[in-house]
This record gives structure tokens, C-alpha cells and sequence, in this order.
């Protein structure tokens, strides 16, 4: 069986266009043990549910799992990993942005051997400017400081073999970033290219501050660098301020005392307090991070499901 994995959130206008699209290239893939559509609705306060309720009445195999409330989108994928029942799994926005046409070639590519195949988009034309050079900068950024790796420019949209969904519902963390857990995975991996299409129903719902905290919660989650870099540029300026303090010893041994200028006196006060605030903002994020794995609180909670053959569970 393969699944096509789908978080929802507020997205009912949506759900008919995307199953009628869908299916349709899921049919003509002639896979022996089927396939499903799970729709994961993350906390929807407009009818997505009763949206996919109907699906469900016309076509078994469209089904869904409902959150307790919103979670967020790594957690919704979490839980619909969690309970995909395919021997692939394939994680695809409802938008239609990314292509449903392109699954053919993953499937493709997953029956040649490979293990994961991801989506990479061919160029970003249809982003704003802002977006595409945030988006090139955050993917060097990244790539940089992390030992894990992440394809630039690929989103969520990948095939995953079961194998390495089974690796990534063995990690234990709260703080999740997909596409960070997926290149940690490894396995035998390949990239199929696609030209990404406007958004034609719905609105997206992710905004510049939730792009930024995403992005904060990959480099964190992925690398200690800016911890250490902190550390770095601390021995740096506390060599360079011995070396100061000797010039102002020698000086004054030399010429004498001076009247000390008030400009530089507040100049240095304020360059080494905001030094301090920057790192101390840096080791909080950390320190917020172990906070919230400490406390061993379920990644999601599911109130109710639609098709899924099993019971609701919390992990």
C-alpha cells in the first residue's frame, strides 16, 4: 500500500480538489496492495473534518485522523507517520502546489531500490523575492552549521520507504524538525525535479514569524555551532581586552593619566552588553529546548479518527 500523507489546517475548501486529483494518478500507479489518502487535521476550526467525512463516505480509502487541537505541522506529520499504513509514504500539502503528477516518478524511483526520494523544486519563481533569497540563505545557513545535511530547496514532499518511517517513529524527541530527521535517517537516496504551481484554493498558513521559527528550531535542533561560536568570539574579545588593559598600563606609565572620553566609555558598554544579550539569547533557546524535553509531553493527541483501523492513541 502506499500513503499519501496530508496535514490540514483550516483547508476545507480544499479537500474535494485534492482527492479528485489524487486518486486519480494513485489509481493509474496499479500498485497490487492499494493505496490511501490520510489526511491529518491539525486542529481545524472550519468543516476540513466533515469535509473529509464525505470523502471517506464515497472512497474507504481517504481517511483522517483529528488532533486535539492544533499542534503544529512537524507534530502532524509525526502523527500520521505514526499511523500510515504503507509500505511507502509519500508527504503531500493539500495546496496542490507541489505536484501530485510527480508521485508517479517517486514510486518510479522507490521501485528501482531507492529508500527515501525527494521533491526538489527546479527554480522558486513563484515565491516573492524576500522569500527566495531567506529560503537560499536559511538552506547554506543550515547546510553549514548542521552535520545533517538537508537537499536545498526540498520541502516535506518525499517518498519514504517504511523502513525509514520505522527509524524516524523511534525518535523519541519533542522538538521536531522533519526535514532534519529525514536526512539524519540516511538510507539509499535520490532527487526527482518539479517546477512548483500557484496556490489555487485556501490561503496559506504559514507567515514570515512562523517561517523563522521553523527555521530557528532546524539549526538548533541540528547543530551545537552557535553555542560554541559564542564561546569562541568570547576568548576573542577577552584576549583583545588583556591586551587593551596592558596598552592603557604602558600609556599611562608613559604619558601619565588622562581624562577618559565619555563617547568611548558608553561605546564600549553598550558593544560588550549587547554581546552579552545575543549569547545569553542563543544558550535560551537551548535551554528552552531541554526544558521542553524534559517534561516527556506527548508530541500530539488525537481526538478522533475517520477510517484509520486502529484506536486513538497519545505519543
Amino acid at each position: 500500500m502506499i500513503t499519501i500523507l496530508v496535514p490540514v489546517k483550516d483547508e476545507e475548501e480544499g479537500i474535494a480538489p485534492f482527492v479528485s486529483r489524487v486518486s486519480v494518478i494513485l489509481d493509474a500507479l496499479n500498485e497490487p496492495e492499494g493505496w490511501e489518502i490520510l489526511f491529518v487535521d491539525d486542529g481545524s476550526r472550519d468543516r476540513t473534518l466533515a469535509e473529509v467525512a464525505v470523502q471517506h463516505a464515497r472512497d474507504p480509502r481517504v481517511r483522517c485522523i483529528s488532533l486535539s487541537r492544533n499542534f503544529g505541522k512537524e507534530a502532524a506529520l509525526s502523527a500520521g507517520l505514526d499511523h500510515a499504513a504503507g509500505r511507502a509514504v509519500i508527504p503531500l500539502d493539500v495546496d496542490l502546489q507541489d505536484p501530485p503528477e510527480v508521485i508517479a516518478d517517486m514510486v518510479r524511483s522507490w521501485r528501482e531500490g531507492f529508500d527515501v526520494v525527494y521533491g526538489v523544486r527546479r527554480n522558486r519563481e513563484s515565491d516573492s523575492l524576500p522569500k527566495r533569497l531567506t529560503a537560499d540563505l536559511y538552506y547554506r545557513a543550515h547546510n553549514y552549521l548542521s552535520a545533517d545535511k538537508i537537499p536545498e530547496h526540498a520541502g516535506d514532499f518525499r517518498l519514504l520507504d517504511r523502513k525509514v518511517v520505522d527509524v524516524i517513529r523511534m525518535m523519541p524527541e519533542r522538538n521536531r524538525f522533519m526535514k532534519g530527521l529525514f536526512a539524519w535517517a540516511g538510507f539509499h537516496q535520490t532527487a526527482v525535479y518539479y517546477d512548483r504551481a500557484e496556490r489555487e484554493v485556501g490561503t496559506t498558513k504559514f507567515n514570515y514569524w512562523k517561517l523563522w521559527t521553523l527555521a530557528l528550531d532546524g539549526i538548533t535542533s541540528g547543530s551545537t555551532l552557535p553555542l560554541r561560536v559564542w564561546s569562541y568570539l568570547g576568548g576573542i574579545v577577552a584576549i583583545g581586552t588583556l591586551f587593551y588593559a596592558l596598552y592603557l598600563v604602558l600609556r599611562t606609565i608613559v604619558h601619565g593619566g588622562d581624562v577618559p572620553g565619555y563617547p568611548s566609555l558608553m561605546v564600549a558598554i553598550l558593544f560588550f552588553g549587547g554581546v552579552q544579550l545575543i549569547s545569553l539569547g542563543v544558550l535560551g533557546e537551548y535551554v528552552g529546548r531541554i526544558l521542553v524535553e524534559t517534561k516527556h509531553r506527548p508530541i500530539y493527541v488525537v481526538r478522533e479518527t475517520i477510517g484509520v483501523p486502529i484506536q486513538p492513541v497519545t505519543r
